[in-house]
């Protein structure tokens, strides 16, 4: 994708299976949105192919996009629509969509269901975005920086209603973050975008592989904490046992998060 002479995304390769949750991951102007919008059939791509469930997005058609959910990173409109009312609507657009007595149950809105959009809190929204985005059971479901401006409690609700989702349905679910943590708990695998390119992909056991982030070998030796950074932990730990001549006390290692990965990725990319 280029905007003028700026090239934004150089040659993204992406391969996402049906019922996975993936997660495109970066810092800012790394190419996210903008790969959301092509798959999305937003925006047009300056070269390269792309299939979306079979289908070229920029040719995409009515019925196409009826298997498409989106849920956009901010949306603010009809304030003054009942939340019920809202959802019973849209869904008038679909051929078979969900009830909405019983969608409003499974994002946990059955007490909102009268309330006007507007009065409902940040968490109950995004709820409402996600139950708008999945009314017409698509088998994708597209969500941009879903969780941004959550407090703690909102953001764990979310991400136990889009796995239940996923695991309920078989529902396909790509979306962008910033949280490292929340691409941990949800993704199956995450691709990591820097400067327009996917830098690395996999799931976090890959990824800490992929960029050589270093794990912590920890144990107690004459009563003392003892402790080593290592890319090689397995052989720091069969040292151990050798040298202990058996069970090495207090043993612990701690792998690196997506979080170690991701920064010690950025900073060698930069």
């Amino acid at each position: 994708m280029r905007y003028g002479s700026t090239e934004v995304l150089q040659g993204v390769d992406l391969d996402i299976d049906r019922g996975e949750i993936f997660t495109l991951l970066g810092p800012n102007g790394a190419g996210k949105t903008t790969t959301i919008e092509i798959l999305e059939g937003f925006r047009k791509r300056s070269g390269g192919e792309v299939r979306v469930l079979g289908v070229d997005p920029e040719r995409g058609g009515d019925a196409w996009r009826a298997k498409l959910g989106i849920v956009l990173q901010s949306w603010r409109d009809h304030g003054r629509w009942e939340t019920r009312r809202l959802l019973a609507h849209v869904a008038e657009f679909y051929d078979d969509p969900y009830d909405p007595d019983e969608l409003l149950e499974a994002v946990g809105l059955t007490a909102q269901a009268d309330r006007r959009v507007s009065r409902l809190s940040g968490g109950q929204r995004r709820r409402l975005d996600v139950a708008l985005g999945i009314v017409g059971r698509p088998e994708l479901l597209f969500l941009d920086e879903p969780t941004a401006g959550f407090d703690p409690e909102a953001r764990s609700e979310f991400h136990e209603l889009i796995a239940k989702l996923a695991a309920r349905d078989g529902m396909t679910v790509l979306l962008t973050t910033h949280d490292l943590a929340e691409a941990e708990k949800l993704a199956h695998r995450t691709a990591i975008l820097v400067r327009g390119r996917v830098a690395v992909c996999g799931t976090p056991g890959e990824l800490a592989a992929a960029v050589q982030a270093p794990s912590r070998v920890e144990w107690l030796e004459d009563g003392r904490p003892q402790s080593v950074t290592t890319s090689d932990p397995s052989q720091v730990a069969w040292e151990l046992h050798q040298r202990f001549g058996g069970p090495v006390p207090g043993l612990t290692i701690r792998r690196p998060t997506l979080e170690e990965s991701y920064l010690n990725l950025v900073g060698r990319e930069s």
